[in-house]
């Protein structure tokens, strides 16, 4: 599913976030320290090799909201932006720190003028975020920054199960119909 937001398409599909070779910019859904771990994390880490963690180590720590970017490495994409996301029932406030992940990743991505991101479902893994509220909280904050971006016109959610595919064309839904 997609929508059009001014000249931006914002769109979800279910797959892995390390096969989206038509992307310019994956975004890690990274721990404090940048380095290879569960999740999408790990298998952006596996699947780009021990490069990425190597460029990765100066710029960590990252806190809650921030997110740096590196290149791909071994991915088929030439751009890696980590975003730590905040661990739910302990950052706050939550819903601003996720809000702040999606708008740091699409401002890195601006800084290099970059024509497509593809997310996964920050923050709703390990960290514990109920999945219907990441949704609507990183489809709200897409739309809202979509009529500001320069380079940026395609953002797409890449999403490992189909309840975090639901979730997020149910907020498109919500904000584009």
């Amino acid at each position: 599913m997609e929508i059009q937001v001014d000249d931006v398409q914002i769109e979800a599909v279910r797959g892995d976030i390390t096969s989206q070779p038509d992307v310019d910019a994956v975004v890690n859904a990274a721990n404090a320290e940048l380095r290879t771990g569960g999740g999408v994390a790990g298998a952006i880490h596996r699947a780009a090799g021990p490069g990425l963690e190597e460029e990765c180590r100066p710029l960590a720590p990252i806190e809650p909201g921030e997110a740096v970017i590196t290149g791909g490495h071994d991915l088929p994409n030439p751009h890696v932006i980590h975003a730590l996301g905040p661990v739910y029932g302990r950052d706050e406030p939550s819903d601003e720190l996720l809000a702040a992940c999606y708008r740091n990743s699409l401002a890195r991505a601006e800084e290099k003028e970059l024509g497509s991101v593809a997310f996964p479902a920050i923050s709703t893994g390990a960290f514990g975020y109920p999945m219907r509220e990441a949704a609507e909280v990183a489809v709200s904050t897409l739309v809202e920054e979509a009529p500001g971006l320069e380079h940026v016109r395609r953002i797409r959610f890449c999403l490992f199960g189909e309840d975090a595919l639901e979730a997020h064309e149910e907020a498109l839904e919500k904000h584009g119909g």
